[in-house]
């Protein structure tokens, strides 16, 4: 499915104050985040914009589904990074705890995960994660 870009003038998905352009595109686009809590942003912003190509190319190979459906998917409504562990362009490893807010039928809720990531031929990816609560 291809990408489709939202108004300039509003923030990016993930939770950082800049524009969708200057912020998780760019990895959307291919450069490599940087941090394992960049790549974990720019997954959620890929998930709010369902763009599945993006979130296998940055999944772990040995753990990576065959596919994604977003057929019954919520609706990303908001995402709080709570904690991140190591993850930095000096680390192979990294987590990020985080909650992620959806709407479905109109029903509020959110996902509490423990991601880990790690590092595959220098850029990072999402390895799996543990649900909190």
């Amino acid at each position: 499915m291809p990408r489709t870009a939202p108004a300039a003038a509003s923030t990016c998905p993930c939770g950082l104050p800049s524009p969708y352009e200057k912020c998780c595109d760019r990895y959307h686009a291919g450069a490599a985040a940087p941090t394992a809590e960049a790549l974990m942003r720019s997954r959620y912003t890929a998930f709010v914009r369902r763009d599945a190509g993006y979130l296998l190319r940055t999944w772990h190979p040995d753990t990576r589904p065959p596919g994604i459906d977003f057929d019954a998917a919520p609706a990303w409504t908001g995402l709080e990074v709570l904690e991140t562990t190591e993850g930095t362009s000096f680390h192979q490893q990294g987590t990020v705890t985080f909650r992620a807010c959806y709407r479905d039928g109109g029903r509020a809720g959110s996902l509490h995960e423990r991601s880990r990531f790690a590092r595959v031929g220098g850029a990072w990816v999402y390895v799996d994660g543990d649900f909190i609560e």
